[in-house]
C-alpha cells in the first residue's frame, strides 16, 4: 500500500492533469519507444517551439483524467509508455508535430487523439495534420472575403474610367469645334 504522501502526490497529478485536458483544444498519445535521447529532445524542442506541452504520465493517473473530464474509450490505448501531447491554444499543432516525427523516427508509434473533445484513432490524427494551419485558413478565409471586393472596386474604376474617356472625347469636340 502507496504512503499517504505518495497518494496525495498522485492525487495532485491527477487534478492538475485534469484541468489540463479541460482546457486542451486538442490532445495526441504516442508510444515513444526506441527514441534516442536526442531525438527526444529534437522531438520536445519542436513541441515547445509550436506550444504544445509534451508529458509522460503513468498511464492510470491519465485514465483518470480522462475519465474525469468524460473522455471514455482511451484506456484501450493506455498501455505500454505513453507520452501526451496536449495544446490548448491551436488544435493542429500536436498532430502536425507528432506526425512529422513519426514518419521522421519510425520508433515513435501514434496512438490515439482528442480534438475538441471526440477521441479520434491514428488515421484521424493523420487527417487533422494534413489541415492546412490556421494562418493559411485565415487567410483564405481573408481572401474570400477580399475578391468580391476587388471585384466591385474593379467595376467602380471601369464606370469612372468610361465616365472620363466619354467627358475627354467632349472636350476634344469643344476644343476642335
Amino acid at each position: 500500500m502507496p504512503s499517504n504522501k505518495i497518494l496525495e502526490q498522485k492525487k495532485q497529478v491527477v487534478v492538475e492533469l485534469t484541468e489540463k485536458v479541460k482546457a486542451a483544444q486538442s490532445i495526441v498519445l504516442a508510444d515513444y519507444r526506441g527514441l534516442t535521447v536526442e531525438q527526444d529532445t529534437e522531438l520536445r524542442n519542436a513541441l515547445r517551439a509550436a506550444g504544445v506541452e509534451y508529458r509522460v504520465v503513468k498511464n492510470t493517473l491519465t485514465s483518470f483524467a480522462m475519465k474525469e473530464n468524460g473522455l471514455e474509450g482511451l484506456d484501450t490505448f493506455l498501455n505500454g509508455p505513453t507520452a501526451m501531447a496536449l495544446s490548448s491554444t491551436d488544435a493542429v499543432a500536436p498532430a502536425k508535430v507528432l506526425s512529422e516525427f513519426a514518419k521522421k523516427f519510425e520508433k515513435l508509434e501514434l496512438k490515439a487523439g482528442v480534438v475538441e473533445g471526440k477521441v479520434i484513432d491514428v488515421e484521424g490524427i493523420k487527417a487533422l495534420a494534413d489541415l492546412p494551419s490556421r494562418e493559411v485558413l485565415i487567410a483564405r478565409v481573408l481572401g474570400g472575403f477580399n475578391a468580391p471586393i476587388s471585384g466591385f472596386v474593379n467595376v467602380l474604376n471601369g464606370n469612372m474610367r468610361g465616365l472620363v474617356v466619354a467627358l475627354n472625347a467632349i472636350a476634344e469636340q469643344k476644343a476642335n469645334a
